[in-house]
């Protein structure tokens, strides 16, 4: 068959001439991206790239002209609401949900608790102060943000017009600029067929539930009703951005910048002579894969332009197919930083992938991998130990308890609480490190919301103060306070809903004293923590959680062992228990 006719059969299989609604445009760009990757002949790869730049018009046209209802209703989860291009996420539902936003403001007026989590007195305050707008490098980010923009104008709220930009950058924008709230056009690291829509209130950290709840519920009348007072009739929602009133174009990295500079003696960061001091070595180089994220276009002015012998950052070309791979910091996607690394003369090697709103981060030394679950607990450490600043640590229930055994020995407090980072708001100010199982982190006098970017300079800080890889650093930590092996999956569900949670209920019969078999020898479940699914922990401090994912269609497993060899086997029993609940 030739290429032509393979494109057409594809296109056939997915499209629907002349109904957006009947046609999975996805499917056909998934496939041609494989074909693409698969090419050899580059005029093979063009004529693909052709076909998948056809697809997406379409996609931009349903975006534009989507009359309709969101395919799956409006919910706003830890990081705000996603769902997918042209069916979920197109310019009229982005235009409601702002529109929702804007009636929290209105509403909160009256309402002490709801004007507390915005923290603005009143709607005239929030128009003032204004609304940072930024969006990753997604499909149709302009357009969605046009949409936002056009909303905000037409009622008189000053716009920050951050551009294409990071969820950290945006955050540090609120804060510096004092800003009342931002709008981030990103799913984060979901897929490519998915768009996504963040707000984060005055504290520029993810929002909480009373907003989060309050936004679902009003965005979901409003789309109802095909109406709002914040969208007036006739609105140009397209109208070019050289046309919106009230726009200040902000440069959310000099915002980044002057938190971090400000901040110094709080965290123990000194960003210029961190810098001045990397772009003198010749022992050192960084490698940062951007997954064609938002972050390719920061990371060198970050790192104030170093020498190129210094820096190289890879897949840092526009592309809103990210090569047809799954966007996130994982094992897999580490591999071609790994091996860029592996190769360099350098003694100190600091190697990390992002994911495309840059709120994630994953780290190697060229010669192991290593994740928040070992990174937090080293930040932590090099905080507290190295550089003199005392407090507690907080991590998700899901996180290795590598942590818990530092601050234990250290003598300081655990903050533990369930996935998603507008947990830590009661511990922001007070906790060295905040982090996640799902690389994320953030560190005492910096953003409330978790930032690759101050990763990045953490690892950097670490290298050339102890003049060690972070592989050695991780091993001394190990050596003193314990090895922690964890390990973390997912798998897609049908259930949703009270059918998923009365499946997820059946693991109650996993309680403490129950006896469960972990490959040819049976542990005894000692405790179990139930506030964010469930997680039992065993006999000898291993454990294993479940629990549904709160942005995707997934149920989540997360194991740690204290012997490597275990790993997998809780990892083999976590999928088991999920088969017996009819999960698997």
């Amino acid at each position: 068959m030739t290429l032509q006719k393979t494109i057409e059969t594809i296109l056939a299989g997915a499209i629907v001439a002349g109904s957006h609604r009947r046609s999975d445009y996805f499917q056909a760009i998934r496939k041609l991206v494989e074909l693409r990757n698969q090419a050899r002949a580059p005029e093979e790869r063009k004529t693909l790239g052709r076909a998948i730049d056809d697809v997406y018009a379409l996609v931009r046209d349903e975006i534009l002209t989507n009359p309709g209802e969101p395919r799956s209703p409006v919910k706003f989860g830890t990081s705000g609401w996603r769902g997918m291009l042209g069916k979920d996420i197109f310019v009229r539902s982005v235009a409601f949900v702002t529109a929702a936003i804007l009636q929290l403001y209105r509403d909160g007026e009256h309402d002490p608790d709801l004007r507390q989590a915005l923290g603005v007195a009143d709607f005239a305050e929030m128009r003032e102060r204004g609304c940072v707008v930024g969006f990753d490098n997604r499909f149709g980010g302009p357009t969605l943000a046009l949409a936002v923009m056009n909303v905000l104008a037409a009622n008189g709220v000053r716009i920050l017009y951050a551009g294409e930009a990071t969820t950290g950058i945006l955050s540090a924008s609120v804060l510096v600029r004092r800003a009342a709230f931002s709008i981030n056009l990103t799913p984060s690291h979901n897929p490519l067929e998915y768009g996504g829509f963040k707000y984060n209130a005055a504290d520029a950290g993810p929002a909480a539930a009373i907003l989060t709840e309050r936004i679902t519920a009003q965005a979901r009348e409003v789309i109802a009703a095909g109406e709002s007072v914040f969208v007036p009739d006739g609105i140009d929602l397209q109208q070019p951005l050289e046309k919106i009133g009230g726009v200040v174009h902000e440069d959310a990295l000099a915002s980044w910048q002057q938190l971090v500079r400000d901040n110094r003696d709080r965290h123990g960061i000194d960003y210029d002579r961190l810098l001045a001091e990397f772009a003198g070595r010749d022992d050192i180089v960084v490698g940062v894969d951007a997954v064609h994220g938002a972050s390719r276009t920061y990371i060198s002015r970050l790192l104030r332009e170093p020498p190129p012998q210094r820096l190289f950052v890879l897949r840092d070309q526009a592309d809103v197919t990210f090569g047809g791979i799954a966007p996130e910091p994982s094992s897999i996607n580490m591999q071609p930083v790994m091996t860029a690394l592996a190769g360099r003369p350098e003694p100190l090697r600091v190697g990390a992938i992002i994911d495309p709103d840059g709120d994630r981060i994953r780290f190697t030394d060229g010669d192991i991998e290593i994740s928040m679950n070992q990174f937090g607990a080293m930040a932590y450490h090099f905080l507290h130990e190295i550089k003199g600043k005392k407090g507690m640590v907080a991590k998700t229930v899901a996180t290795s308890n590598l942590a818990n055994s530092v601050a234990a020995a250290l003598g300081e407090e655990i903050f533990e609480t369930r996935v998603g980072f507008k947990e830590f708001k009661p511990v922001i100010g007070r906790a060295l490190v905040c982090f996640e199982e799902s690389d994320g982190i953030s560190v005492i006098g910096h953003t409330p919301e978790k930032d690759a970017f101050i990763g990045l300079l953490l690892a950097l800080d670490m290298v050339m103060t102890l003049g060690r890889s972070l592989g050695d650093y991780l091993q001394e930590v190990e050596k003193e306070y314990g090895p922690f092996f964890p390990a973390r999956d997912g798998v897609e569900v049908a259930k949703k809903g009270e059918e998923l949670r009365q499946a997820l209920a059946r693991l109650e019969k996993y309680t403490e004293g129950v006896a469960v078999e972990i490959g040819n020898r049976k542990k005894t479940i000692r405790q179990v923590i139930t506030i964010d699914g469930r997680k039992m922990v065993f006999e000898d401090g291993s454990w294993i959680m479940i629990r549904p994912s709160g942005t995707e269609p997934k149920v989540r497993f997360y194991v740690e062992a204290r012997d490597r060899e275990e790993t997998r086997l809780l990892v083999d029993r976590a999928r088991t228990m999920l088969a017996e609940i009819g999960l698997l």
